[in-house]
């Protein structure tokens, strides 16, 4: 099996126990790795099926809207030069 194949596929870190409380700890493999700190915020999402939970670090999901914003202004300006483009275009075939 390939490292790209790896890349789709969730990694398990192993499981808690939710307490009475319903608190729980997270596998201090996991934490480290994906450095996660005391005192860090997480949110926690889950699917409209329910299910389960998604845990997500604020700070990452901040940096990927960062990025998906950045992405989305570049596409954006791509987008109207194409459109300018093509009415220049038909204004010259008009003309």
């Amino acid at each position: 099996m390939s490292a790209k194949d790896n890349f789709h596929r969730p990694k398990v870190f192993g499981s808690t126990v939710v307490s009475r409380r319903g608190q729980m700890v997270i596998p201090a493999n996991a934490r480290k790795e994906l450095g996660i700190d005391s005192g860090d915020t997480l949110l926690v999402c889950g699917p409209p099926h329910g299910g389960g939970l998604l845990l997500l670090k604020v700070d990452a999901v901040e940096q990927m809207l960062d990025l998906v914003s950045e992405e989305l202004t570049n596409f954006g300006k791509i987008v109207k030069e194409v459109r300018e483009t093509n009415s220049n275009k038909r204004e010259r075939k008009r003309t």
